[in-house]
């Protein structure tokens, strides 16, 4: 277990692959543990000849709990859809510079960096307040932060808010991962054998769904990355399912359109989750971002 302060709070981390090859910095989505990025996606990737760290963001996993801290969820999605300030405990800029801190203390000056689903969020702010410390940025399944685009299926969202209702039974804690899987995965592919493992793995490593509403809540209080992007110069390679029912793909487009250069990928029948048949894909637009960084 390895863990490190970075910016003031406890990140766990590990690494895959050799530390003198380039490094690539998997952020991780809304509630999401490091281990979300399996093992085998990892050395696939450290096969690449990249050195390759996943961290657990704050709120979740075996990082730093705001356990102290209290947030209506609801009310930040109202307040965020009718264009108000939501009021925030953090923000994704606060989780990019925990990203950051991490990077600084394992004496890291530049790194590539991808991130899925609220991961893709907090890279593209990464990308837009250090650009001096972001090589390429591959992100997917995200979106921009404009409420106009990558708005979620309705039935979708129900089903994301029902899972922040805290559990005391263990099955029940691992139902309710189950059950949100189903509802956002790739549809033919759906393994409930799998899913429950995975989703029994991550409830006895850590369980905080408030931690999770207190991620949403950072979400809503970010607002548009619109303009950051458009100034970005990074290379950068979008990803996203064309059938994802939490992130619209119209959110993906939106960060290819902005971003100068920005190469769109659409996966193809995928939606919002990394099923084992789309990994070569993925890494594959991983990979093309990062080789166009050492170009």
């Amino acid at each position: 277990m390895a863990t490190t302060s970075a910016n003031g709070i406890e990140l766990y981390f590990d690494t895959f692959g050799q530390a003198d090859h380039p490094s690539l910095l998997l952020v991780s989505g809304l509630g999401a543990q490091c281990l979300g990025y399996e093992d085998e996606f990892c050395e696939q990737l450290a096969a690449k000849d990249l050195h390759v760290i996943r961290y657990d963001n704050r709120d979740v996993g075996l990082s730093t709990h705001l356990h102290d801290v209290t947030v209506d969820a609801m009310s930040a999605l109202i307040a965020a859809s009718s264009g108000e300030p939501v009021d925030a405990p953090y923000t994704l800029s606060d989780m990019a510079a925990d990203g950051m801190g991490l990077l600084d203390s394992l004496g890291i000056e530049q790194a590539d960096i991808f991130g899925a689903s609220m991961g893709g969020m907090i890279s593209q702010t990464m990308a837009i307040e250090y650009p001096e410390r972001v090589k390429s940025l591959t992100s997917l399944m995200s979106t921009t932060g404009e409420i106009e685009v990558g708005a979620p299926d309705p039935a979708t969202l129900t089903a994301l808010l029902s899972v922040m209702v805290p559990q005391q039974n263990r099955e029940d804690k691992i139902q309710g991962s189950v059950n949100v899987s189903r509802v956002i995965g790739t549809q033919r592919l759906f393994d409930a054998e799998r899913a429950t493992a995975r989703a029994a793995v991550a409830v006895d490593r850590s369980y905080d769904p408030e931690g999770t509403a207190r991620q949403l809540v950072a979400i809503f209080a970010s607002g548009s990355r619109a303009k950051g992007l458009e100034q970005l110069s990074v290379p950068t390679v979008v990803m996203h399912g064309d059938e994802d029912p939490l992130v619209n793909i119209s959110g993906g487009l939106r960060t290819a359109e902005l971003v100068p250069e920005a190469e769109f990928r659409v996966l193809d029948g995928m939606g919002h989750d990394l099923p084992l048949e789309y990994w070569d894909r993925i890494i594959e637009g991983i990979t093309v971002s990062v080789g166009r960084a050492t170009l």
